[in-house]
């Protein structure tokens, strides 16, 4: 070969170089997210992933892509999309509460699972152990189970002339009816009666406005559920319109207007899951990563509601408190 045409072929080469080494290179690492809610109603949250994503060196649209996938409340549709997240082939899933994770469990998908659930993953058969969770699926569990039964401590003290408090609560979680057996157990030990109030879609909003003052409820208890807390306007102008107390299980709704709160603090919460997420990424095996719990739980009070609603907060509840909105 003459040098002409060696040094030719070896442009013509060079040329080509930077369109092949494209094409041979790996292509971001995908999180398939499903949520239950809606998009608007959990920001914050994922959000908050985000920054634990990064915190573990993984920036999305820069070294990582996430998937997103809505159910909207409407939890009939969970199935087809996880199966459809799954078709994507996502590095890793993130179950955005119970109802996701189920889907995600229905699928029979080997592929790394990270959840945030509101009940204890041992119990429901996600995981083995909470040390060492084994398979594929570990996250961070809030056992928003035993914070019910002190939320409804919490509002016979602020309310107890209330002779029956509403429980309300999204029949169509996989957890509903274990909630509603250990709500029922707590009234039954306190000697208070409860109303099971299900509210499963946005027009179920409007039964309640009239169940409430017929069944002659004097107080609100709220569930956890996804939908629910994506409804936290909704949630808030319900007890404000019959100028009922309530207590809730996220510090958003008495920053919106509700009485109170006492709940983990789920921003944490999504951050830590952010963080594994990040570590299964770079190889961890979920089955080796311990299922996180909550460390503090917060007692939010809204003094500017409660004097709308006439009430004295009890001295020994104001010095409980985390945060006092005035």
């Amino acid at each position: 070969m003459r040098r002409r045409d060696f040094i030719a072929l070896i442009g013509g080469g060079t040329a080509a170089w930077p369109l092949t080494t494209r094409a041979q290179q790996p292509a971001k690492p995908m999180v398939g997210l499903l949520e239950p809610g809606s998009s608007e109603g959990s920001a914050n949250w994922y959000a908050a992933a985000r920054q634990g994503l990064s915190e573990a060196g993984y920036v999305e649209g820069q070294n990582v892509a996430i998937e997103y996938r809505y159910a909207d409340g409407k939890y009939d549709r969970l199935p087809n999309l996880a199966a459809e997240l799954i078709q994507r082939q996502p590095t890793v899933l993130f179950a955005g509460g119970l109802p996701a994770a189920r889907a995600f469990t229905a699928a029979v998908t080997t592929r790394p699972v990270v959840f945030v659930s509101g009940t204890d993953p041992v119990r429901l058969g996600l995981v083995t152990s909470l040390n060492k969770p084994g398979g594929n699926f570990t996250g961070v569990t809030l056992f928003t189970t035993m914070l019910v039964i002190k939320r409804l401590e919490l509002l016979r003290e602020l309310v107890p002339a209330a002779v029956l408090i509403g429980y309300i609560v999204n029949p169509n979680n996989p957890r509903a009816k274990s909630d509603i057996g250990d709500v029922e157990a707590g009234g039954r030990a306190l000697g208070q009666q409860i109303i099971v109030l299900e509210v499963r879609s946005d027009s179920d909003f409007e039964g309640l406005v009239a169940t409430i003052p017929q069944r002659g409820v004097r107080a609100l208890l709220v569930g956890n559920d996804p939908f629910l807390n994506s409804r936290v306007q909704q949630l808030v102008a319900l007890a404000a319109r019959h100028a009922i107390p309530a207590i809730y299980g996220l510090r958003e709704y008495a920053v919106a207007g509700g009485l109170l709160s006492y709940a983990t603090r789920l921003i944490d919460s999504y951050r830590n899951a952010g963080v594994y997420i990040g570590r299964i990424l770079s190889g961890e095996k979920p089955g080796n990563l311990p299922i996180m719990q909550p460390t503090k739980f917060d007692l939010v009070l809204n003094l500017k509601t409660a004097k709308a609603l006439g009430l004295t907060i009890p001295d020994k509840l104001l010095a409980l408190a985390d945060e006092v909105i005035e």
